[in-house]
């Protein structure tokens, strides 16, 4: 990967803008130029990448890296990932019930009674709202959502996420419509 510990991805290299090495990035921070205020940012092969110039345009930035200096540059770069250290990034701009989405990769997740979900493998967004991937080994992976219904406590520094079954959508509830012959008339699960 890029050697860095812990990275996290902060945005990803679209198209080359203009002709003076300019690139359009989609930046995964919360503000899109606060992706400007790391000092470095790495790629997954080690490349570094110090941003010299970052304005806004509409959904993404326009970034000039130091020693990108024309188009042709700038095109090679397209789908570059962008990371940073986790260590970077201060826990004290976060508010309550906030996390890192690699903070939560990692975690294992638990019922009330104990039992083993499996691991979050990875924070997923598909634009209605968070969606935590569990994988146990040996089995597929599943998707719940991230709400307060489903997880029900996130401990991070205890290495875990405790979960509602029934409201993760773990486990049928029996509420599932059937039809005359009791099987099952939606999507199997």
């Amino acid at each position: 990967m890029t050697g860095l510990e812990q990275p996290v991805a902060v945005g990803i290299v679209g198209a080359a803008q203009g002709l003076r090495g300019e690139v359009r990035v989609k930046s995964y921070t919360a503000d899109p130029l606060a992706i400007g205020e790391f000092d470095v940012l790495f790629a997954a092969d080690g490349r570094r990448f110090e941003i010299l110039d970052i304005r806004e345009a509409k959904t993404v930035v326009v970034v000039r890296f130091r020693g990108i200096n024309d188009r042709t540059a700038a095109e090679a770069l397209k789908g570059t990932e962008l990371f940073i250290e986790r260590a970077s990034l201060d826990d004290e701009d976060l508010e309550e019930d906030e996390y890192f989405h690699a903070d939560l990769e990692g975690l294992e997740a638990f019922d009330d009674e104990g039992k083993s979900w499996g691991i979050v493998t990875a924070v997923l967004d598909f634009g209605g709202g968070d969606l935590l991937e569990l994988r146990l080994p040996g089995q597929r992976s599943v998707v719940i959502p991230f709400t307060r219904t489903a997880v029900t406590l996130v401990d991070v520094a205890g290495g875990r996420i405790l979960v509602d079954p029934q409201a993760a959508g773990l486990i049928d509830d029996g509420s599932s419509a059937a039809d005359e012959d009791g099987e099952p008339t939606g999507p199997s699960r």
